[in-house]
């Protein structure tokens, strides 16, 4: 059987696997940020005084991708189950996103291992019935790495074009990777501008770049202001440095008038608190994110834990969900840790592992959570995968002192990273809900 069609099979495995837990998932409310999204569908764009038109509403917090994919869908189908079963279709497209690029980067059976991890990770099973912008946007973003793969391998401009709208779509959908975008553009005319790898690095950023005009257009319209997507970079980078509680910096910012004032201000003083927590900064918030963002947590299982989604949980329920949830996320962690350090690095190698450095740093300069690390998961599964795949080739017996030495400090720096989310189950009261934070 070919690679692609295994990559297919686990494609469909994974699409009925999803299907299966949307059918029998326990009855359940939405919460925080699902009734944000829903509400802007729903309540904003579907209005008749809107009607869709970008120009009619307010929309400028968060990004428009999400809220008008829900909206889309719902005006076709009248109900939000539709929306559902039209993500976990967006959800199963990733299994193969992953498959071919770890077919691509690390080979065949490394490619068919990371579409298995995708397919049946706990964690993305969960998202792709809830309604977080995380599902859409991993599916365009590792379409647009497959693209950007295949432009570079082939010497073509046309998947150059097509990597740069997907990566366009993704940035209208969660706005972190357009900071990102330089990166790839860098990557492909990297040692290939002999073969036209400026010109399909040109392609690229002005296809990004053409995607996301519209909606830049209509908020220099609308609010008179250079915003290219949305405002709550601005939030972030003071909510991340500013030392403060969670509600303290709400209530100054909404002490604010003005949106783009508001946005305008914090990320002023998001700059100021960096340059005063000079020169030290970085290792400070080093120590602070890095087991944020790492944390052997996930949205699923503070949902399950909240009340306000499940309702009561049984005990053995919220523990048997956290096993469930957490144990799979440490065994591939320790896959990619063994997969790091077997690695021999290329320029392909190079772009996935800077896109986790980078995502990581964008995510310690503001602020960290579980939810953050999505969209470079799928890089932990294709390294896991490259360990799982070469076992034989690439035993332990073989590794240099060098290589023992990575693999002793990857291990170490997961499990300090990983030692305050582990000791948190066994040291929280029960009337401190796990999302009470987020």
């Amino acid at each position: 059987m070919t690679t692609e069609r295994k990559i297919l099979l686990l494609a469909l495995a994974g699409l009925l696997v999803r299907a299966a837990f949307l059918l029998f998932e326990p009855a359940n409310r939405l919460v925080a940020d699902e009734l944000t999204w829903t509400n802007w569908a729903l309540e904003k764009l579907l209005e008749p005084t809107v009607g869709f038109s970008p120009f009619r509403t307010k929309m400028i917090f968060w990004p428009p991708g999400y809220p008008y994919f829900i909206a889309a869908i719902y005006a076709v189908f009248g109900s939000l189950s539709a929306v559902k079963w039209v993500q976990i279709l967006a959800s199963a497209l990733l299994i193969p996103a992953v498959g071919r690029v770890g077919a691509a980067v690390f080979g065949a059976r490394a490619g068919v291992t990371a579409a298995a991890l995708v397919a049946f990770y706990p964690d993305l099973v969960w998202y792709s019935v809830h309604f977080w912008c995380e599902t859409l946007f991993l599916t365009l973003l590792w379409w647009s790495f497959e693209r950007v793969l295949a432009a570079d391998a082939r010497a073509r401009t046309p998947p150059a074009l097509a990597a740069g709208v997907l990566w366009g779509v993704a940035a209208l959908t969660r706005e972190t990777c357009l900071y990102l975008a330089p990166l790839v553009a860098t990557w492909l005319a990297w040692r290939r501008l002999s073969d036209g790898g400026g010109k399909r690095a040109a392609a690229f950023l002005l296809a990004a770049v053409v995607t996301i005009a519209p909606w830049t257009y209509r908020n220099w319209v609308v609010l008179n202001a250079f915003v290219p997507v949305a405002t709550s970079g601005g939030l972030a980078l003071y909510q991340g440095n500013s030392g403060l509680t969670r509600q303290e910096v709400y209530d100054r910012y909404e002490e604010v008038h003005g949106r783009i004032e508001q946005y305008r201000w914090a990320r002023r003083m998001g700059l100021q608190a960096i340059a005063q927590r000079q020169p030290f900064w970085l290792f400070q918030k080093l120590r602070d994110e890095l087991p944020r963002f790492w944390e052997a947590d996930s949205l699923a299982l503070i949902h399950v834990l909240d009340k306000r989604a499940y309702g009561d949980v049984a005990p053995a329920a919220g523990a048997a969900a956290r096993v469930l949830i957490v144990v799979p996320y440490l065994a591939v962690l320790a896959l990619f840790a063994a997969g790091v350090a077997a690695l021999r690095l290329d320029r392909r190698t190079a772009l996935l592992l800077g896109f986790l450095v980078l995502y990581n740093l964008l995510h310690v300069a503001t602020h960290a959570f579980a939810r953050y690390r999505q969209p470079i998961m799928p890089v932990v599964f294709l390294v896991a995968a490259y360990a799982v795949a070469g076992r034989r080739e690439r035993s332990l017996a073989r590794f240099s002192s060098a290589r023992w030495a990575l693999l002793a400090a990857l291990v170490l720096g997961f499990a300090l990273v990983l030692a305050p989310s582990l000791r948190a189950p066994f040291t929280e009261t029960q009337d401190s809900p796990a999302s009470e934070a987020r």
